[in-house]
């Protein structure tokens, strides 16, 4: 059974930040580093699957992505400020870090 998180891509992880001097907790450490791209990462998935089309092509519809808005979100390694992707309509309503969820 292959293991969720390959430990040989962990461990390249970390000694990358040990070597460009980037500190594994804290502010701006891997930890938050991760963070922020992981929650990034999956409210792309989400205005995708809203969306139902990819980024950079033309909606049926109309409704297409409308740049980001900054948040900070408190998250068990500190606090993180990602961007969270918008629609025209502003009919997305994400799932991960719902609208006005700060924790």
């Amino acid at each position: 059974m292959p293991e969720a998180l390959d430990d040989q891509l962990i461990g390249q992880l970390v000694d990358r930040a040990k070597a460009g001097g980037i500190k594994l907790t804290g502010e701006g450490g891997l930890l938050q580093q991760l963070t922020k791209r992981l929650l990034e990462s999956a409210l792309e998935g989400e205005i995708t699957d809203h969306l139902s089309h990819e980024k950079h092509e033309r909606a049926a519809d109309g409704n297409t992505r409308n740049g980001t808005r900054s948040k900070t979100v408190v998250t068990e390694v500190g606090p993180v400020e990602i961007e969270v992707p918008r629609d025209r309509t502003g009919s997305f309503e994400p799932q991960i870090v719902k609208k006005r969820q700060r924790r």
